[in-house]
Order: C-alpha cells, then sequence, then structure tokens
C-alpha cells in the first residue's frame, strides 16, 4: 500500500496485479508505504476503510481516494498457479507443485479451499461487505500505462516502470466443463473485471 498524501490517493495492492512494479516506481514519491508483511502490504478496501482511513483523514477531514488494479480473472488465477509453483516453495502447503492447474481452479471453488488454493477474491478486496465496490479507481492488469498515466498525472512527476515479480510464461488449459463452473460460480470476479473502464 503506497499513500500520496498531497495528491489525496492512496494505490492498494491487490495480489498478483503488478503493484509491486508500481510500487518500485512510485515509492520514492510517497509520504507512507506498507510493504512488509505480506498480509499488511495487501491490506484491502475494507481495512482500509475501517482501519487507516480514520487516521489518515483526520476524522474525516481530508478524504483519500483508493485506486486498485484488477487483472483478468483466468489470469489471474493462473499466476496464483505458476508462483505457487515454483520450486522455493515445494515444501509449502500452498505448493502446487504437482498439481494441474485445472486441481488449483477446482479448488478455488471449493468451499473450504484447500491450503494450496487459498488465494481469496479480486471482488472481495476491493469490497464492503455487502458487495458494492469501494475503491474509486479500478485499472486493468493489462492497462497498466493508464494507471502510471493517472498516477503520474496526479502527482506531477514522470517515472519508469520496472516489471517485477513476473511468472514464466505457460499454456495453461481448462477442461470444458471446468470452465463454464469458474465463469458461472466466479460471476462476480469476472463482472467486476467486464465493468471496468465501461
Amino acid at each position: 500500500m503506497l499513500l500520496f498524501w498531497k495528491a489525496k490517493i492512496v494505490l492498494l495492492a491487490v495480489p498478483k496485479t503488478g503493484t509491486t512494479a508500481l510500487h518500485a516506481a512510485f515509492l520514492p514519491h510517497a509520504d507512507a508505504a506498507i510493504l512488509h508483511p505480506p498480509e499488511k502490504k495487501h491490506l484491502n478496501a475494507r481495512r482500509w476503510r475501517s482501519q487507516l482511513a480514520p487516521y489518515f483523514e483526520n476524522k474525516g477531514s481530508r478524504k483519500l481516494e483508493t485506486m486498485a488494479m484488477i487483472r483478468e480473472p483466468r489470469d489471474w488465477l493462473q499466476s496464483w498457479y505458476r508462483y505457487r509453483k515454483r520450486p522455493e516453495a515445494a515444501h509449502s502447503p500452498a505448493s502446487t507443485m504437482g498439481l494441474g492447474f485445472a486441481d488449483f481452479v477446482d479448488g478455488w471453488l471449493a468451499d473450504p479451499e484447500p491450503e494450496f488454493a487459498r488465494v481469496g477474491r479480486q471482488s472481495r478486496f476491493v469490497s464492503a461487505p455487502d458487495g458494492g465496490v469501494i475503491v474509486d479507481h479500478l485499472f486493468r492488469y493489462e492497462d497498466m500505462d493508464l494507471a502510471v498515466r493517472f498516477l503520474e498525472d496526479r502527482l506531477g512527476v514522470s517515472v519508469k516502470l520496472p516489471w517485477l515479480n513476473m511468472s514464466p510464461p505457460e499454456e495453461l488449459s481448462l477442461p470444458p466443463a471446468l470452465e463454464e463452473r469458474l465463469r458461472s460460480e466466479a460471476r462476480a470476479e469476472f463482472a467486476l473485471w467486464d465493468g471496468i473502464g465501461r
């Protein structure tokens, strides 16, 4: 999470959406940052509103807008699957080593999810308990240039964006029935994605 006091904007870090690169580029211009541990760095919109916004907004006298990146749901899941398949994660209960992408997606759709598929949901990250989106500015991962330009304009700076934490490319497919189930059971994820910029 990065907070830009004068620009009145907070960058919330949805995992696996390129925010590590945004953090690297814009950290020198931030007034406050949470970079570690991961569960604090990836503070969701609800927690921002309930825990930190009241402190930074001085009891409502200074409203800070929020922004976040969102990735196409299937692509987001692929990124998580590849990330957890890294050799250095092999001995973790969250490892996907030895599992196919279909196993990972099936696990993610289960209730409760097995440890290897417990990665949350982007829609919940940016929403209130009732499901309403509470982040002011959402950008698609594929439109990173728009997010960078938005922050550059708000901050009055120019940055060079590094590409960090990129998972190795891998062609991943799902059986048609599981693909259909994913789109049906994760409808909120796809609706969030489809609604950005429209």
